[in-house]
């Protein structure tokens, strides 16, 4: 199997393998329980850990809170934001229209309770429309979540031009970096980030723990109640395992990054020239230009032919890639007309009548040339056999 879904996170550096073992074995305490070795051992890892994740983003560490995932970073970050008493007079929240679902859903459930959403446009490459969202902004605008970059499609926001809006208006601004953190050069301050996510798979780590970026006089309140840990803000015995994984992952992509970027950079635009060259039909989704998208990330759409369909047969051929159609993760509904063209496909205008569904190829560290080489040979294959049995496809 060839790994291209690094997306959705990496294989675990063994180098953090290694670092998290002895927190297996002999290394296991408590890191709430200060009054014995175990106990201070961890928490003293836990520390060295929040100080590497610190610096891979030029943060303070004590502004680093953990948490179990991405998707409860931006939860946090949205609800606790909101939630603070000195916030509630504000009811308006504004989301990229290429936000994850763990900031929309929770968004759209805010209606209920008298909010405003409001949903910045994108262009058909995938960068945020900064004339609509300006438009937006108001004295009544709360939280701002604009993603750094966008996993499905690859591209790169300008965050720098959207954070000066933002912060002049006097909102709160989120910036996921889930798919960023490791691939391209993370700095809260240069962003001007109230609040940062990030996610350890995504950093060589292991899944089960992330981390949110909280800036030092942001007032936010926990949604998770219990104890004291981490500062109060988040509750429940800490993931040491996961947390020293994340630190040391952290450390291996601050120092290397300079080194495998580039590489991962000129797979990536070796995979796209080669495979848009195999069809006419067949499209990019994002930026064309790689210098503006993640690096080694490839997406694109294929006429008339699914994406879950694409999916399964890369499967079937030995490699692992994701699907941007809903599909992707319905295949256990009932009713085929329950499956949705992807949201992010529809904001970038892909037409939903001749597309249902993207693929996404996305490299790390470990892929080569040769994997490279192995998918342009299959493809022509897949798509041959697809395009046989699609019924709209005009032969």
């Amino acid at each position: 199997m060839i790994y291209l879904d690094n997306i959705a996170g990496c294989a675990p550096d063994k180098r953090v393998v290694e670092k998290i073992l002895p927190f297996l074995t002999e290394r296991y305490g408590n890191a709430s329980s200060h009054f014995y070795h175990l106990g201070r051992d961890a928490f003293e890892a836990m520390e060295d850990a929040r100080k590497e994740v610190a610096k891979l983003i030029g943060a303070n560490s004590d502004d680093v809170y953990f948490t179990a995932s991405g998707t409860e970073s931006n939860n946090l970050a949205l609800k606790g934001i909101i939630s603070h008493p000195d916030n509630l007079h504000k009811k308006h929240i504004i989301l990229s229209e290429l936000e994850h679902y763990s900031l929309q859903n929770p968004a759209r459930r805010l209606i209920s309770k008298g909010y405003r959403i409001s949903w910045a446009k994108v262009t058909p490459q995938g960068h945020v429309d900064t004339d609509h969202l300006a438009s937006l902004l108001d004295d009544d605008t709360v939280f701002v979540a604009i993603q750094h970059a966008n996993p499905e499609i690859g591209t790169v926001q300008d965050i720098a031009t959207i954070s000066k809006l933002v912060k002049a208006s006097g909102a709160h601004l989120h910036i996921d970096a889930v798919a960023s953190a490791g691939l391209l050069p993370v700095d809260v301050d240069t962003f001007q980030a109230d609040t940062l996510s990030l996610s350890g798979t995504n950093l060589y780590g292991i899944r089960g723990t992330a981390a949110l970026y909280i800036r030092k006089g942001v007032k936010i309140l926990s949604v998770t109640e219990g104890g004291g840990q981490e500062q109060g803000v988040r509750a429940g015995s800490e993931n040491i395992v996961g947390i020293v994984a994340m630190g040391e992952g952290a450390r291996i992509v601050r120092e290397e990054m300079s080194t495998y970027v580039p590489q991962l950079q000129a797979l990536g635009e070796n995979l796209m020239s080669r495979i848009t060259s195999l069809y006419d039909f067949i499209h990019i989704t994002g930026e064309s230009d790689m210098s503006k998208r993640l690096p080694g990330n490839v997406s694109f759409w294929v006429e008339y032919i699914e994406g879950e369909s694409l999916l399964m047969w890369y499967a079937v051929k030995g490699f692992a890639v994701a699907s941007g159609s809903a599909c992707a993760s319905n295949i256990l509904a009932e009713d085929e007309d329950d499956l949705e063209a992807s949201p992010i496909l529809t904001a970038v205008g892909v037409p939903t009548d001749i597309c249902a569904g993207s693929v996404t190829m996305s490299l790390s560290r470990t892929n080569t040339q040769d994997d490279v080489d192995r998918v342009i040979a299959e493809t022509p294959d897949i798509v041959d056999r697809l395009c046989a049995i699609s019924p709209a496809f005009n032969k």
